[in-house]
């Protein structure tokens, strides 16, 4: 029996609370998914936030109500999911960066095809979204309710042990300890340090 799904509340906190929160969560997009393992945290006083500059038709979305997808196209290859926090009108968001695979793993392998090897599925912000067979299509999407969900930790992820580092793949904002990680996982997207920092 799985845990209850996230509500719509969970989402309208500080992206700096539920970021971390989100770790030994499970997400599914219509039964295909898994554990979430790594994610990072954007805000609008960050330079690094698509949100930072205003809103546009592309990230309007973060300036709505909280607990939605938001899933962009980035170098013209990936699509990369985040989920929406804080209140109406204050844009914020959780990349979701990793996932531990653990429901429909054929099906993400098919989609990752030529990969069949576990941690190489979804170890990395865009591996994940196309395991998850997520794109535009899921643009605003609720992740409380219909085909994509995230339910509460599960029974033995109830204390995982999370380790912040600074963020990957950004220009700027890069001292910011804003990546989350489950420090025992194999499947993040970049191993941790002895010191805990992303190596």
């Amino acid at each position: 029996m799985r845990p209850k799904i996230l509500p719509k509340s969970f989402y309208n906190r500080s992206v700096h609370t539920v970021a971390p929160e989100l770790i030994g969560c499970l997400i599914l997009h219509d039964g295909v998914g898994g554990i979430i393992v790594e994610t990072e945290a954007y805000d609008r006083e960050d330079p690094a936030c698509h949100a930072a500059a205003g809103m546009t038709g592309r990230n309007r979305v973060m300036f709505g109500p909280p607990g939605r997808a938001y899933v962009y196209f980035t170098y013209g290859m990936h699509h990369l999911l985040n989920i929406v926090c804080e209140e109406d009108g204050e844009p914020a968001g959780v990349l979701l960066r990793a996932l531990e695979p653990t429901d429909g793993i054929e099906e993400m392998r098919r989609r990752r095809a030529p990969v069949h090897d576990l941690h190489d599925l979804t170890d990395g912000p865009g591996k994940l979204a196309q395991a998850l067979g997520v794109d535009l299509r899921q643009y605003g999407l609720p992740v409380y309710r219909g085909e994509l969900k995230i339910y509460a930790r599960q029974v033995d992820w109830q204390k995982p042990r999370i380790i912040a580092t600074p963020r990957i793949g950004i220009r700027v904002g890069t001292r910011r300890k804003w990546r989350y990680c489950a420090a025992d996982s194999r499947f993040l997207s970049r191993k941790l340090s002895a010191k805990g920092a992303g190596q």
